[in-house]
């Protein structure tokens, strides 16, 4: 088995910071220890991913690399009793497709703490049109639900809602009952977006107070914030007395600047959604979830198709901030 080899896409240090990717062949002895060997059966693409190919010294550090931080698949071998050969599992997060090579190959070997199994209820390809990016959102969904926001409360604010959590989060709160407000810079985007079922679509700057008011009217019961800097500062000034902000992301700035008001003064509370270490119980939870009463129904239309082989300019996409919904790669 050490032997077999399979295909990945392979990203090399060119210069000092120059990076070339490339697909090529691989074997199982190139992998990483672990208890688990999986073969992948789909994959998809995370603007992380595409922040290890370019040679973000934050996501990897050691390069050749295989990025793919999600992958589903069947185990071909397991040293684990928890996991025997054909159990068909997901793996997401940890160092999955940072500093351990990624479901852009084949076969990923990984730590046996790191694998959930699939639940029945959803194909390999459902799981990877989730992802990392969907289960963030399902876990900003739970972290609201949690601290008792519901819909009756009024608006969900979605920012970067065409992008992978972001248009999850859109499909999912609407699917809950939520009154959901879509923030995006792409106008062109309205119908997709009213389709996943959002109930009005707004600009950026809508979203995006440069007033350096420490208070904005109440508008937000909650929100889930893909962006960050000034616009999880105005979301945090505009939420209702006792709500809160789910905080997913950082692809304007990791910058905060705010006061403390909107804590002190409302209530409100910002809610940090970390998905790459979740506790194994969660995790198998909220996996439950998407797969059962969660799932909604425009889930293929978030849906762009793609192979190994044609993977590349995806990346240049969504590094560009363009990709809409989410990525899927085939790699049967």
């Amino acid at each position: 088995m050490s032997d077999t080899t399979f295909r990945a896409l392979v990203v090399s240090r060119t210069g000092e910071k120059t990076y070339s990717r490339e697909v090529t062949e691989r074997t199982i002895s190139d992998l990483p220890e672990g208890e688990v060997l999986v073969r992948v059966r789909y994959s998809s693409l995370n603007f992380k991913d595409g922040l290890s190919c370019i040679g973000n010294p934050g996501v990897t550090r050691n390069y050749p690399h295989t990025p793919g931080v999600d992958a589903s698949g069947e185990v071909v071998g397991s040293s684990d009793s928890r996991f025997k050969v054909g159990d068909s599992v997901i793996v997401t997060g940890y160092d999955l497709g940072m500093n351990t090579s990624g479901g852009f190959g084949q076969y990923i070997r990984v730590p046996a703490d790191w694998v959930v199994p699939l639940p029945q209820e959803l194909s390999f390809k459902d799981a990877m049109i989730y992802g990392t990016a969907g289960y963030t959102a399902a876990l900003s969904a739970h972290a609201l639900q949690k601290h008792g926001v519901t819909p009756e409360q009024g608006e969900i604010a979605v920012t970067g809602s065409t992008g992978g959590v972001g248009s999850v989060a859109v499909g999912l709160l609407a699917h809950l009952g939520y009154n959901v407000v879509a923030s995006t810079g792409k106008k062109d985007e309205t119908e997709f977006l009213q389709d996943l079922g959002a109930a009005e679509i707004i600009g950026r700057e809508d979203v995006n107070d440069e007033s350096k008011k420490p208070l904005l009217r109440e508008r937000w019961a909650g929100a889930v914030d893909t962006v960050g800097g000034t616009t999880l500062a105005s979301l945090l000034k505009a939420t209702k007395r006792g709500g809160a902000v789910a905080a997913t992301g950082l692809v304007a700035s990791s910058d905060l600047p705010t006061t403390v008001f909107p804590f002190i003064l409302r209530g409100v509370s910002l809610l940090g959604i970390d998905s790459g270490f979740t506790p194994t119980n969660l995790r198998r939870e909220i996996w439950s979830k998407l797969a059962g009463v969660w799932k909604f129904p425009q889930l293929e239309q978030l849906t762009i198709d793609c192979t190994l082989e044609t993977l590349d300019p995806e990346i240049d996409k969504i590094l560009a901030g363009g990709q809409r919904g989410r990525v899927v790669v085939d790699l049967q």
